[in-house]
């Protein structure tokens, strides 16, 4: 397998190149890494052709079967991303699709499974999500500044095409329903919609839905392609600050209205003040997604808008198709029976990824943006940050928190209490977040109850950190650390069984337990041998 240094620079091919997918072909140009632009459209590949001189092809087989286009920009019509993506994926390619991923969220999740078995990476073209004003929003909203949220409008208007394979709900409504989970974090309990078909009597024009969330906020959606202006705006009303995202405004697209209501002789009475205009990178946010993209490709991260933020967002416009064709009538959002255990008094945040077979106990908390694998198990009072990824059969004991900039990899063992930093010199008057540093715990290492590990160190593969130990250096694989701070004492098998004292500098060291054989050289320890085992279940 390529290490990241290794791996060649990513060239991709670009599947469609009309209304949207021009726009992606620029992008990725202008980025260095077009290799191909493959569409049924002759005078469009003789444009292309002309244009960026690259290759153009018609036919997509050919392009899954080029061993030089490590991945496919997938921007045809929303009825053919299943087909194209799944395609792509068991061929071995990473993909970006245009949203929606697809228009059936079975279908949806079916893709999401496929990537994570082939090992490929699978982004959806939620732009939203990349925008500065949306992503300041976000932040706005996570550090309080707007205060306790109400309700969101949004619109998305305009005289624009007409589509024939889908009405304006799933044409438009992706993008806004996307924003909307993501700033709220939560997805909607219900949702109503109430539509008109004027041009094409199968197909809506216009929709308006209201989606209820548990928190208590409500958010309307107004969507139309049927409409005499272009308008792209979202307002978010709170009890602080109101929030107005207008994606028309050249200069002021993200303003916050400080107005205030006040009581007075038991009637509200309104208090306006001037909008400030909240300043943003001048960027553009395809490029910002195109670029993530790339990003997830060579370091083989799961991306922002991947398949499972997607299918939550199929999986509402379900809800919303449903009520569309039931005049309006309010439709609970079909969430997935729970393939894990979580106690009554656990909170999870969401979005969030829980992984199958995986026990959450008492009055422990997952926040959102986390992701944990399958067969982990966290014990009472756990704390999970957000953007914390968690391998498969991890186990946290009582009283740990991971947080964010911390990863552990699969099979990881937390004892009880330990601790883990993300900043080297934390104040409480001082906010750091910008200093967080990153921690890796590799697969099957453990860390002993009470231990405290120090920010910014990396954790070797079935390493053990001794209980108490303070650790603020790098252990190497299969090390036994203990102390204040931390010093290697030995090392220890795979199995967690110390290997014998061997003071040789060059040596081949036995497992007691289960036989396995270890290289010893250079002050690092390398397994020789598969295990004999000689103890039935000692080995997993």
């Amino acid at each position: 397998m390529q290490s990241d240094s290794q791996r060649k620079p990513c060239r991709l091919a670009v599947i469609g190149s009309g209304y949207w997918g021009k726009n992606l072909v620029r992008t990725f140009h202008g980025l260095g890494v077009l290799g191909c632009v493959c569409d049924t459209q002759a005078e469009t590949l003789r444009q292309m052709a002309q244009t960026y001189s690259v290759e153009v092809t018609k036919e997509y087989e050919s392009v899954l079967q080029n061993p030089e286009l490590q991945a496919v920009v997938i921007a045809v019509p929303a009825a053919q991303h299943y087909e194209l993506t799944k395609r792509a994926l068991l061929a071995g390619k990473d993909v970006y699709v245009e949203k929606p991923l697809a228009l059936k969220s079975s279908e949806g999740q079916e893709l999401a499974e496929l990537a994570e078995s082939q090992g490929r990476i699978l982004m959806v073209g939620h732009i939203l999500q990349y925008h500065p004003a949306i992503l300041e929003l976000k932040r706005l909203i996570r550090e309080g500044e707007v205060g306790r949220i109400q309700y969101i409008y949004s619109s998305r208007l305009n005289l624009g095409k007409l589509r024939t394979e889908e009405n304006i709900l799933w044409s438009f409504a992706p993008h806004d329903i996307s924003a909307v989970l993501f700033l709220l974090g939560e997805v909607p309990t219900s949702v109503s919609a109430h539509g008109g078909s004027f041009v094409n009597k199968r197909i809506a024009d216009a929709t308006l839905t209201t989606c209820d969330f548990k928190s208590g906020v409500q958010a309307h959606i107004f969507v139309s392609w049927l409409h005499p202006f272009k308008e792209q705006k979202l307002t978010l009303v709170a009890d602080r600050k109101m929030a107005v995202f207008d994606d028309m405004e050249p200069d002021r697209k993200l303003v916050l209205y400080p107005h205030r209501i006040d009581w007075l002789d038991r009637s509200p009475v309104t208090h306006k003040e001037p909008g400030q205009v909240v300043p943003l990178a001048k960027v553009e946010p395809l490029r910002m997604e195109c670029e993530h993209f790339l990003e997830c490709v060579a370091q083989r991260t799961r991306p922002r808008t991947d398949a499972e933020s997607a299918v939550r967002v199929l999986r509402v416009l379900e809800s919303c198709e449903h009520s569309l064709s039931h005049q309006g009538q309010p439709v609970a959002v079909r969430l997935e029976e729970s393939s894990y255990f979580a106690h009554s008094t656990a909170v999870i945040d969401q979005p969030c990824e829980i992984g199958e077979g995986t026990k959450i106990w008492h009055f422990t908390h997952i926040m959102a943006e986390s992701r944990l694998g399958k067969k982990c198990n966290l014990g009472q009072n756990v704390v999970i940050s957000p953007g914390v990824t968690i391998g498969n059969n991890v186990k946290i004991q009582n009283n740990v928190s991971v947080y964010t900039g911390v990863e552990l990899e699969d099979d990881v063992f937390c004892g009880p209490s330990m601790v883990f930093t993300n900043v080297i010199n934390p104040r409480s008057h001082i906010v750091r977040k910008n200093e967080y540093k990153r921690t890796l715990v590799k697969r099957g290492a453990s860390l002993g109850a009470n231990s405290t590990i120090v920010c910014g160190v990396t954790i070797g593969r079935h390493a053990f950190v001794a209980a108490g130990a303070v650790v603020n250096r790098d252990v190497a694989d299969y090390a036994l650390v203990a102390g204040v701070p931390a010093r290697q004492l030995g090392w220890v098998c795979y199995c967690g069984i110390r290997l014998r004292d061997n003071r040789d500098n060059d040596a081949v060291l036995n497992c007691a337990a289960c036989g396995r054989k270890y290289a010893i050289e250079n002050r690092s320890c390398t397994e020789v041998t598969e295990a004999k085992r000689a103890i039935a279940g000692v080995v997993s």
